[in-house]
């Protein structure tokens, strides 16, 4: 341990709950340069929806602040990153959504005939615009999480598994939590808990931000018609009616369902993925003929769709960095660097109106 900041030297810990890619990050982040404890609930890291992402990058994805995020993240994720491409894909009837989409996404225009030249299944008869991106891709998830795993272990970082947090107090100017049995002792809290962030929150008698998650659901197909589809793109209905992407010699296909839900361990409901996978059956000339597997997950949100990165208003000892949605993994490292910027004191280097608006003190 090295260049402990002066505000951090008295320091027993910081504490970070949540194993997901928001914690893991973080702690890589910390650990050079301060005492690190990571808390997950599970027994390894990643398990609830960092685990099930569907581990894209595209830097126009988002809101304006959570671009600028993505944006502040490339240069760290090229390791991770393999090119996949994009396709946007429109229905007669959504003309005016899909020229916005288009312009939203940063694609261009191409004919439906070139867009079967990249998913050759494509129902020309149901489809009637297109649009490509090149610069979008495949986010090996797996590898960015171990390795800041690596980094945060490696610095001295401990991570504690199958450690539930069930009790948050106030111990005289510092923290005591209860996980898993133990107690923990800490000078500053990070609330990385994802779907159970405003949860923690309430533990901590702090006023919960309205974070609230979404369950999002994905069917692996065999590949269509049998086909090599691993140089097929990432495809996107316009409106999000469905979208689908190469995985491992297999076909993901999810219906894009966002139905709000109580934090737990999310599964598909067969319904929704049967009433998604016939919006897809209707833009292609392969019917869905049997599922490999399904699975779901929670995106979790905060009112305004953009994450929440900082000290809390009221409690500045407790920092927030939750409501990652579906950018978790491709804002990663920019969010990282940020809330350890913010806990170690130093000035961010993300512009001040980004950070602003990622504060907690908007709400």
């Amino acid at each position: 341990m090295q260049d402990i900041p002066v505000r951090l030297r008295i320091m027993n810990e910081i504490l970070i709950i949540g194993g997901g890619i928001a914690g893991v990050s973080a702690a890589a982040a910390l650990a050079p340069h301060a005492r690190v404890t990571l808390l997950e609930a599970e027994s390894a890291i990643g398990t609830q929806t960092s685990g099930r992402s569907a581990a894209m990058f595209l830097a126009n994805f988002g809101n304006p602040v959570v671009q600028a995020l993505n944006r502040a993240s490339y240069e760290d994720l090229k390791e991770v990153l393999t090119p996949r491409g994009m396709l946007l894909l429109g229905r007669a009837e959504d003309a005016t959504a899909f020229q916005a989409e288009c312009s939203g996404f940063g694609m261009a225009e191409i004919s439906v005939a070139e867009a079967m030249e990249h998913l050759p299944i494509l129902n020309p008869a149901h489809v009637a615009f297109a649009a490509r991106r090149e610069d979008v891709f495949d986010l090996d998830t797996d590898r960015l999480l171990q390795s800041y795993a690596r980094t945060a272990r490696t610095h001295g970082a401990k991570i504690v598994r199958n450690a539930k947090v069930s009790a948050v107090s106030r111990s005289g100017k510092g923290w005591e939590v209860v996980a898993g049995g133990a107690a923990y002792k800490a000078d500053i809290i990070i609330n990385a808990a994802g779907a159970w962030a405003d949860g923690v929150a309430k533990l901590a008698g702090v006023v919960p931000i309205g974070i609230q998650p979404y369950r999002r659901s994905m069917a692996r197909l065999p590949a269509p018609g049998g086909r090599d589809v691993r140089a097929w793109p990432f495809v996107i209905s316009v409106g999000e009616r469905w979208y689908a992407k190469p995985d491992a010699g297999s076909w993901l296909v999810s219906p894009a369902d966002a139905e709000p839900m109580d934090p737990h361990d999310a599964w598909a409901d067969d319904m929704v993925l049967a009433e998604g996978l016939a919006r897809y059956e209707e833009m292609v000339t392969e019917p869905v003929v049997r599922l490999q597997s399904s699975w779901a997950g929670l995106r979790s949100f905060a009112p305004d769709q953009t994450l929440v990165v900082g000290p809390d208003k009221g409690e500045p000892s407790f920092f927030w960095l939750a409501g990652q949605g579906g950018y978790g993994f491709q804002s990663a490292p920019a969010a990282s660097r940020l809330v350890a910027d913010l806990v170690l004191g130093r000035a961010p280097a993300l512009e001040a109106e980004v950070v602003a608006a990622l504060g907690p003190a908007r709400f």
